[in-house]
């Protein structure tokens, strides 16, 4: 029973090869290794740097460090050169190894680089082609300058049956709740609707990742999108009340 379960996980995977052809149809020289994805990519004639994950690895220390790597090779060698954030993980890796070392430095450390190469003036962006989820969503694709999200991509913070076990709400009425409110609900059109996806992409995906990477996103505009969009009604008034130092009403 185990194994037929997995082999169905298995099938559900999207090949990262596929999409690549895809995405790049002009060339690239991207290579996996340990469910770790790097190298470089032709966009519209330019290079720019890829790296990513796959598998639904969640990512350990070791994936941790090798994109942050990636990342600040890019900006030491190559400045400028766009930055594109492929995204398939189950978050970050929860082993007493990994706890005991420190992920949560580790993962700060990447974030930190992908803010670093925003701010040194590299285009990032990032796209959930497969699964996102938790720590493993958060300091890659969600702290991009923008990040997309193909249809059948599966994205959430929690699921509902652990959110149900942490916050001692029963789970019944967290479903009832997802319903109406995209915080509680995975899924792209959820993000969408919050903000933290910017659109849903399908189609001609290079022609998408070209329109994406000509679009000046270094402004924060999430809030204000989740607001628009009617899918996170607070954020940007406690955004706005916090910088004019004014109490919400």
């Amino acid at each position: 029973m185990q194994t037929a379960v997995n082999t169905a996980a298995e099938v559900k995977q999207v090949d990262w090869r596929a999409l690549a052809q895809q995405l790049f149809p002009q060339g690239h020289d991207i290579a996996g290794k340990d469910n770790f994805l790097s190298g470089t990519a032709q966009v519209d004639g330019a290079t720019v740097t890829v790296v990513g994950t796959t598998g639904h690895t969640p990512i350990g220390i070791e994936i941790a460090l090798a994109q942050a790597a990636s990342i600040l090779d890019t900006v030491r060698a190559h400045p400028g050169r766009p930055i594109v954030i492929l995204v398939d993980t189950q978050g970050q890796r929860l082993r007493h190894r990994d706890e005991m070392l420190g992920i949560n430095s580790y993962m700060a450390h990447l974030g930190k680089c992908v803010e670093l190469a925003r701010r040194s003036g590299h285009r990032v962006v990032g796209l959930v082609y497969d699964q996102a989820l938790s720590g493993g969503f958060i300091t890659s694709g969600l702290i991009a300058d923008a990040c997309y999200a193909l249809p059948d991509a599966t994205i959430r913070v929690m699921g509902l049956p652990a959110m149900a076990r942490i916050t001692k709400v029963p789970q019944e009425r967290l479903t009832e709740l997802a319903q109406s409110n995209p915080v509680f609900a995975p899924g792209p059109e959820n993000y969408l609707r919050m903000g933290g996806v910017a659109e849903i992409w399908s189609g001609d995906l290079a022609q998408a990742l070209c329109d994406a990477l000509a679009v000046d996103r270094s402004a924060d505009r999430r809030a204000v999108t989740g607001l628009e969009r009617g899918g996170r009604k607070l954020a940007q008034r406690v955004i706005d009340a916090v910088a004019d130092d004014v109490p919400l009403d």
